[in-house]
């Protein structure tokens, strides 16, 4: 199944920096393994923003809440899904 998700990033004010940096290259290293798995197939950031619109291929709704709140950064993300449906028109076979 596939799902667009929009994780906007939210870090509380005064978070000490060492954590926050460990927290995002934990972050990097999970999105890159998911990515690696085919789990996670789109990630672009949104200009401007510290947000992301991502494209995920997971076998549930479940599934992708269980990646999604496990992620690093995920109590400090406000996160919107979208699942997806295949277009008629579409000539594309993913």
């Amino acid at each position: 199944m596939l799902y667009h998700v929009r994780m906007d990033v939210h870090p509380p004010h005064g978070i000490d920096p060492a954590l926050f940096d460990r927290l995002k290259a934990e972050e990097k290293a999970r999105a890159q393994a998911l990515q690696r798995e085919g789990k996670w197939v789109h990630l672009w950031r949104i200009a401007g923003q510290y947000a992301n619109i991502s494209v995920f291929d997971v076998e549930s709704h479940d599934a992708l809440h269980d990646i999604l709140s496990t992620l690093p950064l995920f109590p400090f993300m406000e996160i919107s899904v979208t699942p997806l449906a295949r277009h008629p028109s579409a000539i594309s076979t993913k």
